[in-house]
């Protein structure tokens, strides 16, 4: 699209309705199945007698949403987005189906395996159409609506998933979402987004599915190791960190691990505001139940100011597009930061736990402003022949921040809990760590436009 575009131009006017709102029924039906699924999983290995598969349907989720991710990075940067978008949700529909009928555990995780891996398509290609649909003044207010979308389910996906699953059964969890799929689906393509990839095609990259398994594979070891506290689990995290580097060294641009300034830094700052954040987010309902004898449903009200606080700053930073998102997201990484922080009054006991409410809403703020601005920073210096490739990357590297840092909480404070011992000092040391990224992310920020535009800076490593 143009980008000199009129002063009037919405997300919402007549050349762009259809557009955003298929792209945002697809973006809160992928976030819903994957924040309802937790939900509906108990009652579903119950019946299907496989309690000791409870993990698989995750983590087969996982790993195919990685491979997915990559794919549809690959397609973005050589076809149009379209047709990749319609296999991506056809792939993800088609999962839902065979979840929702499966007679056995097997075919449940393998539904789950075939819904992360048309999400991972889907996902990228999103960015993709973003990109080339939106001008660059409306990319703000857009991922300022995404993040409503991504954030909405968190609210009412669990208490909409527990009562279908209680009055209708799980399986219609999965199976009702395939007609709402459809609808947003329609919209999309019938609103016409994007056209020809940019004539220069980034050169096709060997073996990026198998690294992709390999990361998937990686991230998947790390969280079931943070799971068990014994031997074999210091053997299994070694692994999957050892096979989760090699195979970041392929998905991930040059120079993302030295937050290097342009792409390979927007990539970074991704995964340090993911890994900050949900680190503590997987820990918040946990402290309050083991440290303040909190009900589940009332550990529960934190998480959801803090996605209050989420969608309230998106909506904000959106309204101003003139303001350089590498300032707001300098403030974002800021706010989190001092979020953060402020959670380890959940470690007093005389504090109650109360402090949660206030302060994982400033948390949220946070999110709010560093996560659309990240979006905006990626699409504003990736050229189109690599948006879909480096949008891969973008997310590979909030999966991995996420995966490590949830981990790391959860080895740190379980450790404690088995041990007997008291609990707030694993507690201020997590909180310790995971205010770490968000720090790092404050420098990072300001390394997240590239000093010259003349070449492309940042692009995927490959083979």
């Amino acid at each position: 699209m143009d980008e000199r575009e009129a002063d009037g131009a919405s997300i919402w006017d007549a050349a762009h309705r259809r557009t955003t709102t298929g792209l945002l029924t697809l973006v809160t039906l992928v976030a819903f199945e994957a924040m309802a699924v937790g939900t509906a999983m108990p009652r579903a290995v119950a019946e299907l007698d496989a309690v000791a598969w409870y993990a698989w349907p995750f983590s087969a989720f996982l790993v195919a949403s990685v491979v997915g991710m990559v794919l549809g990075g690959e397609v973005g940067d050589r076809r149009p987005p379209g047709p990749g978008v319609l296999a991506g949700v056809a792939v993800f529909a088609a999962g839902l189906v065979v979840a929702g009928l499966a007679p056995h555990m097997a075919v449940l995780v393998l539904g789950r395996a075939v819904q992360g891996l048309g999400a991972g398509v889907v996902i990228v290609l999103l960015y993709v159409v973003a990109g080339r649909a939106y001008s660059s003044r409306l990319r703000p207010r857009l991922f300022g609506a995404f993040a409503a979308g991504w954030v909405l389910p968190a609210l009412v996906g669990p208490l909409a998933a527990g009562l279908v699953t209680t009055h209708l059964g799980w399986r219609w969890v999965f199976l009702g979402l395939v007609p709402l799929v459809a609808a947003g689906l329609a919209l999309l393509l019938t609103a016409g987004p994007g056209g020809a990839p940019g004539a220069e095609a980034a050169p096709r990259g060997r073996g990026r599915v198998a690294w992709a398994v390999l990361a998937g594979a990686g991230i998947a070891a790390l969280q079931y190791a943070a799971q068990r506290l014994d031997l074999a689990a210091v053997a299994i995290a070694v692994a999957g960190a050892a096979g989760l580097a090699v195979a970041l060294r392929r998905l991930l641009p040059r120079g993302t691990v030295r937050a290097r300034a342009g792409i390979p830094a927007v990539v970074a700052s991704r995964g340090l505001l993911a890994g900050a954040f949900f680190g503590m987010d997987a820990l918040l309902p946990f402290v309050l139940t083991e440290q303040h004898g909190w009900s589940a449903a009332t550990a529960g009200l934190p998480l959801t100011a803090g996605a209050v606080g989420w969608v309230v700053a998106a909506q904000l930073q959106g309204r101003r597009p003139d303001v350089p998102r590498q300032g707001v997201l300098r403030l974002g990484f800021l706010v989190l930061a001092v979020g953060l922080a402020a959670t380890a009054t959940t470690a007093v006991p005389a504090l109650g736990g109360w402090p949660a409410y206030l302060t994982w809403a400033v948390a949220g703020v946070g999110m709010g402003l560093g996560m659309p601005s990240v979006g905006v920073l990626l699409l504003d210096q990736s050229p189109e022949a690599e948006r879909g490739a480096n949008s891969a990357a973008l997310q590979i590297s909030d999966v991995t921040g996420s995966a490590i840092c949830v981990g790391l909480a959860g080895v740190l404070v379980a450790g404690a809990a088995d041990g007997g011992g008291p609990l707030w000092p694993a507690v201020l040391t997590a909180v310790a760590a995971l205010t770490v990224p968000a720090l790092l992310g404050v420098g990072v920020a300001g390394r997240t436009v590239a000093p010259s535009r003349g070449a492309p800076v940042g692009s995927v490593a490959r083979d």
